[in-house]
C-alpha cells in the first residue's frame, strides 16, 4: 500500500508535467508568531498557506496510514527551544477519499497549522522544513510540495519567568477560513480554541461547483409581490377616503391644468410612494430579515399593526395625520406650476392616509424578507396603481360622467378590507408560535378564526347587520343588489373550502398562510393515508418539534443526515426551509405531495430539513463562530441560516440542495418553483449524477 501510495503520487505529478509542461504552485506559506518573550514562555508558531481554488489540501493527522501524503513540520533540534505537545490543525474539513478508501482530513481555501514551542535560551534558533499534499479533484491531479522554514523575528528578553505568558500568544487571532458553516470541529482544534476562551469554527458542509449556475427565484418572488401591490393600490382607491378626491383631483386640472401636468401629477404619487419605500429600505435588508420574519417582538407588533388597521378600517376609530402637516402641504400645492402639481399630489398622499396608511403598511411589513429593492418596488407598484386613475381621468374628464356616486358601498368595500386585514394578522402570530414551539395558534385555530371571519364577512355582504360607518338610505334598505349576492356566493364557497381543513384537509391553496399540517391535533384524514414510510438509520435529532411533511422519515441535522446518506449510499436532499416560510409550505403542499415527487423523496433520497428560523438554542459546546459575520451562532436556525450562506452563497428559502457522499452539489440547487415536472427533472438529473459519480468512484 505504501508503494501504491508513492506510485498514485508519482503518476498524478507526471500527466500533470506533460500536460501543463509548467510548475504548479497551488499553495502559498506564510509563517508568523509573537514579536518578543521571555525565556520560559510558551508560544505558538503559526504556519498559514493559501490554497488556489479548486485545490484542497491534505492535513497532518487523520488514520489512514497507507492514504495520502499528511502535512508534515520537521524541527531542527535545538537548544534555545523544546516542543510542547505536537502540531495541531485547526479546523480541517472531514472527507471521504475513495482513491485510498479512508477518511481523511482536508483544507480549502486556506490551512492554519500551530506548534507550541517552550524557549529556553536568549539566543532563540527555530528552524526547520515541512510537506506536504495537495490536489484538485477538477482533473484528478496531486501535487507534492515541501519547503524550509525559520523564526528569526522572535526577541528574547529577560530571564526565565517561571510563568508560561498565554496572554502574549493570545494576541494572536485564530484566522478565520473560507470554510463550510457547520457545528463540529477537532478535538483538537476545541481544546485549543476553549484554552483562548473562543468558539470553535465551522468545518464541514455541502461543496458547491461554480460551474453550477443556481437558478433565481427572487424575479419571480418580486413579480407576484408587486402584483399583490397593484392590486392593494387599486383597492384603495375604492376606499371613503380616496374615490370622492377622483373628480375634484380631475376638477383642478380642467380648470387650470394640462395633460402635461396630469403626468406629472401621477408621476408625482409614484415618486412620493417611491421615495417611503427607499426611506425604510435599509431597515428590510438581509441583515434584519431573519430577525423581523421570525423574532417574536417584531412578529406581534405587526400583527398589532395589522389588528389596528383592521379594527380602522371597520369604523372603531380613524387613522389620521396632524391637520397642520396636511394644511402646509396644501398650501405648497396653491402656489401652481410643477411644485404645485408635486404638492398636491403630496396633499393627495396625506389626505388619503386614513384609508391607504393600513394597506401601505401591510405591504411595507410583508416586504420585511430581506431584499433591498422589495419595500421600493412594492410602493412603486401600489403607487402606479393608485395614480393611474387620476391622471387617466385628468387627461379624459368625459369620463368622470361613468364613474358610480360616493356612497354607502365605499363604506361596504372599506369593512370587507378590515376583515381581510384581521385575517391576515394571524398569519404574523402564528410565525412566531411556530418558530419558538409556544402551540398557542396551531392549524385548527388558525382556521377556526379565519372560517368566523369569512361567515362575518358572507352575512355583512347580505346585509345581516350593520358597521357603525354604514349610515344613509343605502344601509336602511334591506334590499340586497345582484353585485352582493355575487360577492356573497363567492364568500360562502370560500367558507365551505376552508370547513374540511378542521379535519386535516391540506388546503392547498392556502398551504402558504396556515401553520403546517403537523401542528393539527385532529388530523383524521392523515390517519386515513397509508403509513407507508421510508426507512432512516437512526432516530432524529429534534424530531420531537420539527417536522417533514406527507409521512418522510428524515432528519433535520446536517451531519446525521449524511452519515445516513453514505450509509444507505444514496444522495442527500437538503430542504433548507423555515416555520415562517410561506412558499416553503406552498412548494410541500402542491409540489412534495404529487406522487412522482412524493414516491422519489421517500425511497431515492435522504431528507434533511433544516429550518433556518427555529429558536431553539444548543448546547454550549455545539456553538460555533461564524466565518461570515464573525458571529457565534447558538441555535438551530442560525447554524442552518450560516450553512447555507457561507457554503451555497444564498439565504434564500425555499432553496433544495441534492449532495453526495462526498459532500458535493450534484447539481443546480432548485429554488421556488412550483412546476412539478421541473421538480421531478430535478431530482431525476440529481440521481443520475448521483449514480455516475458512484461508479467513476468504484
Amino acid at each position: 500500500m505504501i508503494l501504491n501510495r508513492v506510485l498514485i503520487s508519482l503518476v498524478g505529478v507526471f500527466s500533470f508535467a506533460l500536460s501543463h509542461a509548467q510548475v504548479l504552485t497551488p499553495a502559498k506559506w506564510t509563517t508568523s508568531s509573537v514579536q518578543s518573550g521571555k525565556v520560559g514562555d510558551e508560544i505558538d508558531l503559526i504556519f498559514k498557506a493559501t490554497i488556489d481554488k479548486n485545490w484542497y489540501m491534505y492535513s497532518s493527522e487523520f488514520n489512514c496510514e497507507d492514504g495520502p501524503i499528511k502535512t508534515a513540520f520537521i524541527f531542527k533540534p535545538d537548544a534555545s527551544y523544546k516542543l510542547v505537545g505536537d502540531v495541531k490543525a485547526i479546523n480541517p474539513i472531514d472527507k471521504h477519499d475513495k482513491i485510498f478508501e479512508c477518511d481523511v482530513k482536508i483544507f480549502v481555501g486556506s490551512a492554519e497549522f500551530r506548534q507550541r514551542i517552550k524557549i529556553l535560551g536568549k539566543d532563540l534558533n527555530v528552524a526547520g522544513e515541512y510537506e506536504y499534499q495537495i490536489c484538485t479533484e477538477l482533473t484528478g491531479q496531486c501535487v507534492p510540495g515541501n519547503g524550509e522554514f525559520s523564526f528569526t523575528d522572535i526577541k528574547v528578553v529577560g530571564s526565565d519567568s517561571g510563568v508560561q505568558t498565554k496572554a502574549e500568544s493570545s494576541k494572536l487571532e485564530v484566522q478565520s477560513l473560507d470554510l463550510p458553516a457547520n457545528n463540529h470541529s477537532t478535538k483538537d482544534s476545541l481544546s485549543q480554541l476553549a484554552a483562548k476562551n473562543q468558539q470553535p469554527i465551522a468545518n464541514n458542509g455541502p461543496i458547491l461547483d461554480p460551474s453550477l449556475s443556481q437558478e433565481n427565484s427572487q424575479g419571480k418572488t418580486l413579480w407576484g409581490f408587486m402584483l399583490l401591490a397593484f392590486v392593494a393600490g387599486l383597492a384603495a382607491l375604492l376606499t371613503p377616503c380616496v374615490f370622492p378626491m377622483i373628480p375634484m383631483t380631475v376638477s383642478f386640472f380642467t380648470g387650470r391644468g394640462t395633460k402635461f401636468m396630469a403626468i406629472i401629477y401621477g408621476l408625482s404619487i409614484i415618486v412620493i410612494y417611491s421615495i417611503i419605500g427607499a426611506f425604510l429600505a435599509p431597515l428590510m435588508g438581509p441583515e434584519t430579515a431573519n430577525h423581523l420574519s421570525t423574532e417574536w417582538f417584531p412578529n406581534l407588533i405587526f400583527f398589532l399593526v395589522f389588528i389596528v388597521f383592521g379594527l380602522s378600517f371597520l369604523g372603531l376609530f380613524e387613522i389620521t395625520l396632524p391637520g397642520s402637516i396636511i394644511n402646509k402641504v396644501d398650501q405648497q400645492a396653491e402656489k401652481g406650476g410643477l411644485i404645485g402639481v408635486f404638492f398636491m399630489a403630496f396633499t393627495l398622499v396625506l389626505v388619503s392616509f386614513s384609508c391607504t396608511g393600513p394597506l401601505v403598511g401591510s405591504i411595507l411589513v410583508s416586504s420585511a424578507g430581506g431584499e433591498f429593492i422589495k419595500p421600493i418596488l412594492g410602493m412603486f407598484a401600489f403607487a402606479s396603481a393608485f395614480a393611474i386613475p387620476f391622471t387617466l381621468f385628468a387627461f379624459f374628464p368625459g369620463w368622470l360622467k361613468s364613474l358610480p356616486k360616493s356612497g354607502g358601498w365605499l363604506n361596504t368595500v372599506k369593512v370587507i378590507l378590515g376583515f381581510i386585514e384581521i385575517a391576515l394578522a394571524f398569519k404574523f402570530l402564528s410565525i412566531a408560535d411556530q418558530a419558538f414551539h409556544w402551540r398557542i395558534l396551531d392549524r385548527e385555530i388558525n382556521l377556526s378564526i379565519w372560517i368566523v371571519i369569512v361567515a362575518l364577512i358572507g352575512i355583512y355582504l347580505m346585509k345581516g347587520f350593520r358597521m357603525p360607518g354604514d349610515t344613509g338610505k343605502d344601509a336602511e334598505d334591506k334590499t340586497v343588489s345582484v353585485l352582493r349576492v355575487s360577492l356573497a356566493i363567492v364568500t360562502f364557497t370560500f367558507l365551505i373550502y376552508l370547513i374540511p381543513g378542521m379535519w386535516g384537509a391540506p388546503l392547498k391553496a392556502l398551504a402558504g398562510y396556515l401553520p403546517p399540517v403537523s401542528t393539527h391535533d385532529f388530523d383524521l384524514i392523515s390517519a386515513s393515508k397509508d403509513k407507508n414510510q421510508n426507512e432512516i438509520c437512526d432516530a432524529p435529532k429534534y424530531a420531537d418539534f420539527l417536522h417533514i411533511p406527507h409521512g418522510i422519515n428524515g432528519y433535520f441535522d446536517y451531519n446525521q443526515a449524511l452519515a445516513c446518506a453514505r450509509q444507505q449510499n444514496k444522495p442527500l436532499f437538503i430542504d433548507f426551509t423555515g416555520h415562517g416560510c410561506t412558499n416553503c409550505r406552498e412548494m410541500e403542499a402542491r409540489v412534495w405531495s404529487d406522487p412522482q415527487v412524493l414516491q422519489r423523496l421517500k425511497n431515492d433520497f435522504v431528507v434533511v430539513a433544516l429550518y433556518v428560523d427555529d429558536k431553539t438554542e444548543l448546547p454550549k459546546s455545539e456553538w460555533y463562530t461564524s466565518m461570515y459575520d464573525k458571529k457565534i451562532k447558538k441555535t438551530i436556525g442560525k447554524q442552518n441560516a450560516d450553512l447555507q450562506i457561507t457554503k451555497l452563497h444564498n439565504n434564500a428559502q425555499p432553496f433544495y440542495v441534492l449532495v453526495g457522499t462526498d459532500e458535493r452539489v450534484l447539481v443546480s440547487p432548485k429554488p421556488y418553483d412550483l412546476n412539478i415536472e421541473h421538480f421531478v427533472s430535478f431530482l431525476e438529473e440529481g440521481k443520475k449524477k448521483f449514480k455516475m459519480v458512484t461508479q467513476l468512484g468504484k
